[in-house]
């Protein structure tokens, strides 16, 4: 069985986000064991100055790279990334699991990752051009990664 790893920087705050979160966690749980590491989002006083904010994103950057399971491969969230349909996402999560066994998506903050952390990344994936909130994109990543355990295993969910 999988070893998943969802680390995110911040906090889930609206019930119903919450919610859907830990139905598509319960679903995953089917095909791997899932772990959950929500870590907090650095306070940035003067959000326009572009040095304080690399500067939180660097002590993010140190606790997030900390909670990456050893031996985990990192696939970290942004929009620059590479942009994959559900099969081709199905497909890099079968190999990684046959290769290694244990993933780790990295969801940053709202200002984003790191370039230490997306370099660390074997995979930079984006779902889209478009920018979502951190806090949705939970929902949306925890949705993928089950359908791409349903399509690994032949079951009809993913459409």
């Amino acid at each position: 069985m999988a070893d998943i790893t969802f680390i995110t920087v911040g906090a889930l705050k609206e019930g119903y986000l919450k919610e859907a979160t830990a139905e598509y966690k319960k679903r995953i749980t089917q095909y791997a064991r899932v772990e959950e590491i929500e870590l907090r989002e650095e306070r940035i006083s003067d959000e326009d100055n572009s040095r304080e904010v690399a500067a939180a994103l660097e002590r993010e950057a140190d606790k997030i790279l900390a909670a990456v399971p050893k031996g985990a491969r990192i696939i970290a969230l942004c929009v620059e990334g590479k942009q994959m349909d559900s099969l081709e996402l199905a497909g890099y999560v079968g190999d990684t699991v046959n290769a290694c066994g244990r993933l780790a998506f990295i969801i940053g903050s709202s200002h984003g990752l790191s370039p230490r952390v997306k370099s660390a990344a074997s995979l930079k994936l984006s779902f889209s051009r478009l920018t979502f909130p951190h806090q949705l994109m939970r929902v949306n990543l925890y949705e993928a990664v089950y359908r791409s355990f349903t399509i690994l295993a032949g079951k009809k969910y993913h459409k």
